[in-house]
Order: structure tokens, then sequence, then C-alpha cells
């Protein structure tokens, strides 16, 4: 039996009545959700077109990536950390999920403007366009083609919705007094059944051209590229062998060394920057006597350190896990400073992204003779693209907004009176040494237990300075010393455990820490901004 495809095409119209206008196929009004239908439609194959021009201009021009980032710039502290609260490390797929929405969702609006006024309709499609381009434009990283798949995205739009709105049925006429509603009137009009499919065409073939120009964008990423190619060498200083008491041996504890694939990520890039390590350049200038520049080739030739240290998120919250410990290898960034020659009065390295997101180290920290590395190696492989791939920085003991810029390209001598990071105008601190913390892992919060002896375990760090002692109080009870694991340096978290005579009833658990210079963590609560929560971490458990 031979199968046609549907018919997708418009018959001539028909006399519809003084109200039809000519050229617009008869038949009932279309109802309003189905104006709004064709909004959609025309905005996600504006979308599916913009994407399909980003292959040419870079993944971080498609119009939802470039207003995204352009929100992301705007975000005050608090909504910042409002989202990594809720959200976590999706917080950037919940972003771009959101603007999506909301671009639909205009798109909707253009799409009931149509239904009476088409071209205004269409001078909105193309106004939200500009938008987009102006955001992509305006990007640290953009280039003189970065405008080009708004543009393009909003001039098929436009074109769509005009041309889609003309083809109606029934555009533009009036519904007699006392008539059914259009959606409930007999569906029996050929013409808008047609006309719906063209819509679910157009729709479709836009989201299809979404995804697929987004999972082609990924894999012709010439940084993910690139990393597969790069051996790593042998470092000319291993790091010391772990000490085989460095975990205490409860499941449920985070390792003391995080895998890869479960270090958190926290960062302002919707879309991760590829940079191919062929490519990859470090300038080193400012308030300097020389300017010094690197290659990747220079970089790994050169005596290499391996590490372990411990790095946080500003955004941490007490108890939160936007911190983890990973094995690194690098080259120390202090003879790199050295030979440059920093000129009398600075006091501060501005590190930038490829990105073009800036970061301020003190430069005192970075020359202090800390293990302050400029690293390519991640747990004994290249680093991930998302963690920074093919180099980034990393400085034990100050937060990650201030010390560990991902895909850095370059690093200015400079001044904290003179210069300020991305994050300083938006109200954080400019310095921000890592607070001595500590976690409760394990039981979970709100847990039911047996009676008995009852392990509670987690992590507390202090890095750069060291953990020497945690305790755990019971209720109102007295702080109970816990039993310490080993570590290989000041610069790494540290596990402990407490076994505890878990009695029935309910009950309220919480830990602190005491640094390596005697200074026991506060309990006082603060928020993430401008420099790092505070409090102790407790929790409450039912115990049976």
């Amino acid at each position: 039996m031979e199968t046609r495809p549907p018919d997708l095409s418009f018959p001539e119209p028909e006399p519809h009545g003084a109200g039809a206008p000519a050229g617009r196929p008869a038949g009932p009004p279309l109802p309003a959700w189905a104006w709004a239908a064709l909004g959609v439609a025309v905005t996600l194959l504006a979308l599916g077109v913009a994407q399909v021009v980003a292959l040419l201009t870079g993944a971080s021009t498609a119009p939802l990536v470039a207003v995204g980032d352009a929100f992301v710039d705007r975000t005050p502290p608090w909504l910042k950390d409002f989202a990594v609260a809720t959200f976590g490390t999706n917080d950037k797929a919940v972003l771009l999920g959101g603007a999506a929405v909301v671009l639909l969702g205009l798109g909707a609006l253009a799409g009931l403007l149509a239904r009476r006024r088409a071209g205004t309709a269409s001078q909105v499609v193309l106004g939200l366009g500009a938008v987009a381009a102006l955001a992509a434009a305006t990007r640290p990283d953009a280039g003189a083609l970065a405008v080009l798949p708004s543009v393009l995205g909003a001039i098929v739009g436009s074109v769509a919705l005009s041309a889609l709105a003309s083809r109606a049925p029934g555009a533009g006429v009036s519904e007699p007094a006392g008539s059914p509603p259009s959606g409930s009137a007999p569906s029996g009009s050929a013409d808008r059944r047609r006309f719906l499919q063209v819509l679910g065409a157009v729709g479709a073939g836009g989201a299809a051209a979404v995804v697929v120009g987004r999972a082609v964008s990924a894999r012709l990423a010439g940084g993910t590229a690139s990393r597969a190619q790069v051996t790593l060498p042998r470092p000319a200083d291993p790091a010391p062998a772990l000490p085989a008491s460095v975990e205490v041996g409860v499941d449920g504890v985070v390792p003391f060394r995080v895998p890869n694939a479960d270090f958190y990520r926290i960062d302002t890039a919707l879309v991760v920057p590829q940079v191919d390590a062929t490519s990859w350049t470090l300038r080193i200038h400012g308030m300097v006597e020389r300017e010094v520049t690197l290659t990747y080739d220079e970089l790994v030739a050169q005596p290499l350190v391996e590490r372990d240290v411990t790095l946080m998120c500003v955004s941490n919250e007490v108890g939160g896990d936007l911190v983890g410990n990973a094995r690194w290898l690098g080259l120390p960034i202090k003879p790199l400073l050295e030979k440059a020659g920093a000129t009398a009065g600075a006091d501060m390295v501005l590190s930038t992204s490829a990105d073009g997101w800036t970061c301020s180290t003190p430069l005192d920290v970075l020359l202090d003779g800390r293990d302050a590395l400029l690293a390519v190696g991640m747990n004994g492989e290249p680093l991930p693209v998302e963690h920074g791939f093919p180099v980034r920085m990393v400085v034990p003991g100050l937060y990650g907004f201030v010390s560990a810029t991902k895909w850095v390209v370059d690093l200015e001598v400079t001044r904290f009176a003179d210069a300020q990071a991305y994050w300083t105008p938006r109200g954080w601190s400019e310095k921000a040494p890592v607070k001595t913390q500590s976690r409760i892992d394990v039981p979970a919060a709100g847990a039911d237990v047996r009676a008995g002896t009852v392990a509670v375990a987690g992590v507390a760090w202090a890095q750069h300075r060291g953990i020497d002692a945690v305790e755990v109080r019971v209720d109102d009870g007295p702080w109970q010393p816990a039993k310490l694991g080993s570590v290989p340096s000041t610069d790494t978290w540290r596990q402990w455990v407490l076994a505890w005579d878990a009695t029935p009833g309910r009950h309220t658990l919480a830990v602190r820490a005491t640094d390596a210079t005697g200074t026991p963590q506060t309990g006082d609560q603060a928020p993430p901004a401008p420099d790092g929560a505070t409090g102790w971490h407790t929790i409450q458990v039912t115990v049976t």
C-alpha cells in the first residue's frame, strides 16, 4: 500500500465574508493558543538557526549563552548565593533552561501580537535578536562575528513569523457575536489542521537544530580534542605518598582525594571555554621589570611539582559540599614572577581567564613559598576541560574566587588600588583567606540510627594552616575530641571520626575544628558574602 506524506500546502482562499482579507486561508479564526504556538515555533526556529551559525562563530555567541552570560555578569551577590545554594553545580543548566523559557514566553507573546499586528510582532522578534546580539558583542572574548548568530536567527524568525501569520486560517477575522468559541468550533477545517502541522514542523526543526548544533559544537570543541592529544610528563618533584591512615574508614565520608568527575565546579562560564593547548600562551606583564611569555610546551618542559591541595568556593555554606581535594601537577608561579621582577608598590596579580573573567590574588601570597601552581594535571590526568584545561591556577589557603583562575591566559602584576577583579565591584572581598571549617558527613542530617556505638565522621579544613583538632558536641553536652586522620601537608582537608554512644531520642550534633595556630572555629553564623561563611555545622538525628 502506498503512503503519502501529509499535504502541508494551503489551498487558494475562498471568500469568507466581508471581513476576510484577501490572500489568507478561509475558515474559523485560530484560537489564541494557536497564535502563541506560532510564536513559540518561530522562536525555536530562530534559536536553531542561530545555534547552527554559532558553529562558525563559537558556542559562546549563541543567543541563549550570550544573554545568559550577560545576566550572570549582572547578578547581585544575594541572587548568586541563592542559585548556588539551591541548585549547586546545576546552576548553569537551570539558568540556560530559564533563559530558554523566558525567550519562548516572549515568542509566545509575539505570536499573540501577530494575531492583529503581524508587522509589529516581527519587529519584536528583531528587537529580541538585537538584545541578544548586543549581549554577544559585549562579551570580553567577543570577536568580530559575535553578533552574527543572533542577527541571522532574528531575521529568519521575523520573516517566518510574518509569512506564517499571513497564511493563518481566518487571520484578521472577527468572530460573529454569539458564535461558539473558535477553540470549540468544528475542527473540520483542513486549513487549520494543515497550518498546525506546519507549526509543528517549524518548531520541531528549530528544536532539532538547537540540540544538534550544541552536540556538534561539543564534538568539535578545540579544547576537548586538544586534551586528548596531551601526555603529561612525570613530576620532577612528586607528591609524598599518602599516609596509611589518611582515611578514617567510615562509609559515607567523602574520599580524601575526590575523583575528577565528582569534583565541584563553580564558575561564571555557561559554555566551557575551549582552549587549544598548542595555541595557549601566558603573558606576565604590568608592574614588572620585564615581560614574560610562556607556551604550553615550554611550561610542561620545565620541572613540574605534584601536590595534594584542597580547593574551596567562597559560596560554600556551612556544611556545604563546594570543597574538594585533588592531586595537582603544575609549575610553581613564584619563579615566574621572580623572573618578571615585580616593581616597587605592586601588591596584586590580576589573572584573566580565556573568557575574560578576572581574579585578584595578593602578590605576597604567590611569593611566600606555598605551592601556588600553574596546574596542568589533576589526579593523574590532564586537567578536565571544565576544570580549566589546559592551565589553571591552584593557590592553597585562598578561596577560589581570588586564586583559582581556570583557563588562565594572563597575569598582570598591579595594585589593589588600581585594578578590580570580576567579583570585587559586586560586593565580594578583595582578599579572602580560607576560614576554618568542618562538616559532618555521617550520619546524614535527619537520619534514623540505631542505639549503641555510632560513628560520627566528616572532614575539616583550614588550608595552609592545617587542622590540629576536631570536637563534636551532642545536644548541650561537653565538646568531645574526635580522632583525626593523617594528612600529607597543611594544604589539605582532614578526615575525623568520633565513636558516639547513642541513646534513644532525637539529638543535635555539632562540630567545630581548631587550626594549627590554636584558633578555634567560630560558632557565629555568617553568610558566604563577602568573604566566606562561618558557624558550626549542626544536624539532627533520631536514635531508635
